[in-house]
């Protein structure tokens, strides 16, 4: 670095001195101020002192993560994913996806519950697909067979049904029939109240929200006619069932209802 750009000039008789007051040739003293110059440890670290720049956004997670936990094929469980997600309803959304893994099929087929039926999704060879879906309360019973290798999970409905699907890893029949297990545990007790409160709407009762059912009105009992009394009162007088002064008060209070 020069001394031009480290030092002064001397007014008086343009000597360049280094950061000193005094010129070193004439003895006067600066009268212009000290020309300051970053050096290159400064300009360093002020350059480690800028503000950071913007971090970069976020990226989304993947929607499909979820469902790889029990080693699915990726490729398998994004083609099922996107296909089933087109015929759910208001409210309903994919819980877990369960895919065959066979030793020689390319389209394996696979299981998807959600949290309002379960779903067996069958590939066709023209890249379609066959849907075949229960609601939750259709389920009667579900049962878990394990193999060597891969395990099987049957699904049985309450119309006698049978649904099978076999080849499945173990990990991912095991996490299929746990869920199916608490639903079916679910539908059962579910089923198990609307029998009891179809059983007290046959007895009459009322439910009431939160409480016990109430007694059936009682039905109002129809009235005799007082002619029809009157004769019957008569026929027991004459067949010496009551004496004449029985009759004679039964009728004055019959005919006092008038």
């Amino acid at each position: 670095m020069s001394l031009e750009e480290t030092g002064w000039k001397c007014n008086h008789c343009g000597h360049f001195n280094s950061r000193t007051a005094i010129c070193a040739k004439c003895g006067k003293a600066r009268s212009t101020p000290l020309a300051v110059h970053t050096s290159t440890t400064e300009r360093a670290n002020s350059m480690t002192n800028q503000p950071a720049s913007p971090q970069q956004p976020a990226r989304p997670s993947n929607p499909l993560r979820k469902f790889l936990t029990e080693e699915q094929d990726p490729a398998q469980v994004q083609k099922v994913f996107a296909n089933v997600r087109q015929i759910l309803t208001g409210g309903e959304e994919i819980l877990y996806i369960a895919v065959q893994k066979p030793l020689m099929s390319l389209s394996p087929d696979s299981v998807v519950l959600t949290n309002k039926r379960f779903i067996v999704y069958r590939p066709t060879l023209l890249g379609g697909a066959n849907f075949q879906d229960y609601i939750w309360r259709d389920l009667h019973d579900a049962r878990l067979s394990e193999g060597m290798i891969n395990s099987t999970v049957t699904l049985h409905t309450v119309k006698g049904q049978i649904l099978t699907l076999g080849d499945l890893p173990k990990a991912q029949a095991r996490k299929l029939y746990s869920f199916a297990q608490e639903m079916e545990e679910r539908v059962r007790e579910e089923r198990r109240t609307r029998e009891m409160e179809e059983k007290r709407a046959a007895a009459g009762g009322i439910v009431l929200q939160g409480g016990l059912p109430t007694a059936p009105a009682p039905a109002s009992v129809p009235q005799e006619d007082p002619m029809q009394k009157l004769k019957k009162l008569k026929d027991m007088m004459d067949a010496g069932l009551i004496t004449a002064q029985e009759y004679e008060a039964k009728k004055v209070d019959i005919l006092s209802r008038f």
